[in-house]
């Protein structure tokens, strides 16, 4: 049994839980006893999932904060009361809470805890399997035991209460609130086929309804598995290496930037951050969609939730565990399927007036039927159906169910393929509008290249010398993580070579770095290290380095040399190019750098257009133009610099992984791992989920257009007319399940290339 104590203790501990995991709010104020919720926070930053967050930690500790048992707030926060309320916060000072903004949140109702997805379609499927064996059984009854109709119905009601069984909840819950939908039509049809002795009628509907209900389940379900994945793979626990080398085992929402871990073969990263002791390679499948092992070495970096395969490393915290790389995208896929496309909310408001629609026109034409052509209104006979019949089948073949799952099924689905592929959408928006797009605008930096360097090439005066250029620059750069500086310590250990014992290092602020090996001065820096020094007026005669690449000098005892340097580009980008301009899609550069470089870049890549030496504005003004040019546009970019014509954009697209966070928060696609390739793979899923959702509207319209005429003739059975609409619904169902379980081919083919390499 817990003490009162333990309890205050415990509910306390998970408060500050969510405050760890919130670096955007300073305390929470709670009144179990009013149902009141403050958050502080300083400024106005963005919370995004904080109201989820909040609600399920409180809906956990509610019975305790009730009891008002509150114990000690453990280091680094603060607890007190406040009248009825609690106060639990940040330590901070009396000056600095004054400037905290506080917000109401809305108090979380306690609801009974839903069944996993899984878990729901199968209890589905099991009452529809019941409800058939049991419609088979009675059919089974009329046939061989014609004597007995009560065994029949026996049979027979089984399976309608069998098949009833969900619909009939759903509709109490909504009665209660003074609605209806589909769930009531089915159930009104069912009894009124009772009531003419149709029972055989009423069961299938209620079988091929609760199955259709499994399947669209199953269908959500296998949608929601990928961010349970995530969830799944995120990591509890990490293990902290202190200054001494000693290792402690931490929570994960306990951790800070800057904190070196440790993690051992077959362990996840804990957070995201950058290697600086030991070598291995990484499985990102369940992050980035990349099938293959990452390496990983000095200097690159790692994801949360991703899985250690072999060596022992060490990396620095560089992100909180709340503002990981797997966080940022849990979040997105989780808002990507609450937010809807523009014609998924128009079916939304359609469908619901449309249900009532079907019951006002089915009572109507029961009367044109009773009174205008003289049709009985109950009783069947051989020769003719009753009008109250023919309504019962009027508003099934005329009920939504399959125009209403027509769009949020494609949706879905092609949000989930995203996902286990590398890319995220953040709602269905995304995916109508980017299957319209004429034209993509791209950055260069970061995104048709690598945003990484690498050394091309190395020159010594006096001639060569070019090796002991390359040596000197990587004893210089050994301990730096610059990017010049990996550049240059991954080619010179390509090149076999060792580092020299460097004595007295220091930095030169905006210039380079300075050292002495045996005893000799050396400097590795910016060209103005020659040109501001004794060489000034040699230097002067050097021939400057080609527009695009990058230098670094070195000056030793007896030799100058320098170390090429070049941005390289995409393996994929040409491809991908390739494959935009054959689809007609015009393909434009947008950079700030030099018109020389650019066009480099550009031709070897075939762009249609090059805009270079561009500041933001200035892209943002070149998004307009093209728009002004009558093109849909899609920007794809990863810098802070490339966030305003993100937004300015039609579509916008960030380069995921190392994407800038202004770029991300601008971003409705992003592709992860920084694979170009996946825009390609991203504006085909577009394509592909717009032509479904045609598909699955021509289908459901057209099934009810027919069957609703073939119904107002006179010449469709109940049975017949229960098999078209619930059988519409399955198709539905199972072609947007094609999304799901389909595979791009271009981008398998890529991948078998990638693997070749």
């Amino acid at each position: 049994m817990v003490s009162s104590d333990k309890a205050g203790d415990a509910w306390v501990e998970e408060l500050v839980r969510f405050l760890r995991t919130q670096p955007g709010v300073t305390a929470v104020r709670i009144d179990p006893t009013a149902h009141t919720v403050f958050v502080a926070t300083v400024g106005n930053p963005p919370l995004a999932g904080l109201e989820e967050k909040l609600a399920a930690t409180i809906a956990a500790v509610e019975a305790q904060v009730a009891a008002k048992n509150a114990g000690r707030a453990p280091a680094g926060f603060s607890l007190r009361h406040d009248g009825g309320a609690t106060v639990i916060g940040r330590e901070t000072c009396v000056t600095a809470e004054k400037m905290w903004l506080w917000r109401e949140l809305e108090w979380p109702e306690i609801k009974a805890e839903p069944l996993p997805a899984d878990q729901e379609w199968r209890l589905l499927a099991k009452w529809a399997a019941v409800c058939g064996v049991a419609g088979v059984g009675g059919v089974a009854a009329e046939y061989f035991a014609q004597d007995a109709g009560w065994l029949s119905k026996g049979f027979f009601f089984v399976g309608i209460v069998a098949g009833g069984w969900d619909a009939a909840v759903d509709t109490w819950a909504r009665l209660k609130k003074r609605e209806i939908d589909i769930h009531f039509l089915m159930l009104a049809v069912a009894v009124g086929a009772m009531f003419i002795g149709a029972w055989g009628e009423a069961v299938l509907l209620l079988f091929l309804f609760s199955a259709s209900g499994a399947m669209e389940d199953y269908a959500l379900d296998r949608t929601q598995r990928e961010v349970s994945a995530l969830l799944k793979s995120s990591p509890k626990n990490a293990n902290v290496v202190a200054a001494d080398g000693s290792e402690r085992d931490v929570a994960v929402e306990t951790l800070q930037v800057g904190q070196r871990l440790r993690v051992k073969p077959g362990e996840a990263f804990a957070a995201d951050g950058l290697i600086v002791h030991g070598k291995s390679a990484s499985d990102e499948a369940t992050l980035t969609g990349e099938a293959n092992p990452v390496e990983k070495g000095v200097g690159d970096q790692v994801f949360s939730g991703t899985i250690n395969l072999w060596g022992v490393v060490e990396f620095v915290v560089e992100r909180l565990p709340a503002e990981s790389t797997l966080q940022k995208i849990i979040r997105l896929i989780q808002t990507a399927q609450k937010l809807k496309a523009p014609s998924e909310r128009f079916t939304d408001k359609f469908g619901t007036g449309y249900t009532y629609a079907v019951i006002g026109g089915s009572f109507a034409m029961f009367l044109v039927w009773w009174w205008g052509f003289q049709l009985p209104a109950f009783t069947n006979t051989p020769e003719t159906r009753s009008a109250f019949y023919r309504a019962m089948t009027l508003m099934v073949v005329a009920s939504p169910c399959a125009l209403v799952l027509s769009i949020p099924s494609a949706i879905l689905a092609a949000i989930a393929w995203g996902a286990r592929h590398g890319v995220l959408f953040r709602g269905g928006a995304a995916i109508e509008k980017l299957a319209d797009i004429s034209a993509v605008a791209l950055d260069k930096t970061g995104t048709l290249t690598t945003g990484e360097l690498a050394v091309v090439g190395c020159e010594s005066y006096p001639r060569g010398r070019d090796r002991e250029v390359l040596q000197l620059a990587y004893t210089l750069e050994a301990k730096s993580l610059h990017p010049i500086a990996r550049a240059i310590v991954r080619h010179a250990k390509a090149e076999g070579l060792s580092e020299l014992a460097l004595d007295d290092f220091q930095s030169i602020t905006g210039q380079g770095v300075r050292g002495k090996v045996g005893g000799a001065s050396l400097l590795l820096g910016r060209r103005e290290l020659l040109e501001n020094g004794p060489l000034a007026e040699w230097a002067r005669q050097l021939p400057p380095a080609a527009a695009e690449l990058s230098e670094v000098w070195v000056i030793g005892k007896d030799l100058v040399g320098r170390v090429l340097l070049k941005d390289q580009i995409r393996a994929e980008s040409r491809d991908v190019l390739a494959k935009l301009k054959a689809m007609g899609i015009k393909t434009v550069m947008l950079t700030g750098d030099r018109r020389h470089t650019a066009e480099a870049v550009a031709n070897e890549l075939g762009l249609d257009e090059v805009r270079a030496g561009l500041s933001p504005e200035a892209k943002v003004a070149a998004i307009q133009s093209l728009r002004a040019e009558g093109h849909n546009v899609a920007m794809v970019g990863d810098g802070v610099n490339d966030a305003p014509c993100l937004a300015a954009a039609d579509v916008s697209v960030a380069m995921g992984a190392r994407g800038s966070d202004a770029a991300l928060e601008q971003a409705e696609v992003i592709l992860m791992h920084d694979r170009i390739e996946n825009f390609l793979a991203a504006h085909r899923l577009s394509r592909r989920a717009r032509a479904i959702i045609r598909q699955n509207l021509t289908i459901s319209l057209g099934v009810v257009v027919v069957m609703v005429i073939a119904t107002a003739l006179g010449t469709v059975p109940l049975a017949i007319g229960v098999a078209a609409h619930e059988g519409s619904t399955l198709v539905v169902c199972l072609n947007s399940l094609r999304l799901l379980f389909g595979r791009n081919r271009w981008l398998d083919a890529l991948s078998h290339q990638r693997k070749i390499l």
